[in-house]
């Protein structure tokens, strides 16, 4: 029993390394650049991609306008080029955290009629907070996501 144990510590020490994953950080096209040390827009762990908060800019670095309908239709845009770059779709998102600035217009029937556009009839598991305020006070939505990989 004894070089049973010692065999089975040994294996399990040197598979530990082993099963540790490797983190790829990826920032895809279609995504605005991130400043310097600041983010990384996905981060792939083996089978998980964890996808930054994504606002209503596009590639450009620009925001779409001051509506919430059409930040959230970019904020989607930039999901599905997030989760695209790694194979994956919105069937994918497993977890969404949604941050708004106001949760009223968030729920309005134009918004909601783009989120079911991109999420269809089974949403992912989603947390929905109002806040005072984003990064830039012009931005009404930001929403983070995790997927797990086909």
């Amino acid at each position: 029993m004894k070089k049973f144990t010692q065999a089975l510590l040994m294996v399990l020490l040197t598979a530990l390394p082993a099963a540790a994953q490797k983190l790829e950080k990826i920032n895809p096209p279609g995504l605005t650049k991130p400043a310097a040390g600041t983010y990384t827009h996905v981060v792939k762990a083996g089978k998980l991609l964890f996808i930054a908060g994504q606002t209503g800019v596009n590639a450009e670095g620009k925001l779409v306008g001051p509506a919430m309908k059409e930040q959230v239709e970019q904020v989607f845009a930039n999901l599905a080029a997030a989760l695209k770059s790694q194979g994956a779709d919105f069937s994918h998102v497993t977890k969404t955290t949604t941050y708004v600035t106001s949760i009223s217009e968030f729920r309005s029937p134009e918004v909601a009629a783009v989120r079911a556009k991109y999420a269809g009839s089974n949403p992912p598991a989603n947390t929905l907070v109002q806040i005072q305020q984003l990064a830039d006070p012009a931005y009404k939505v930001e929403i983070e996501a995790i997927a797990v990989l086909p």
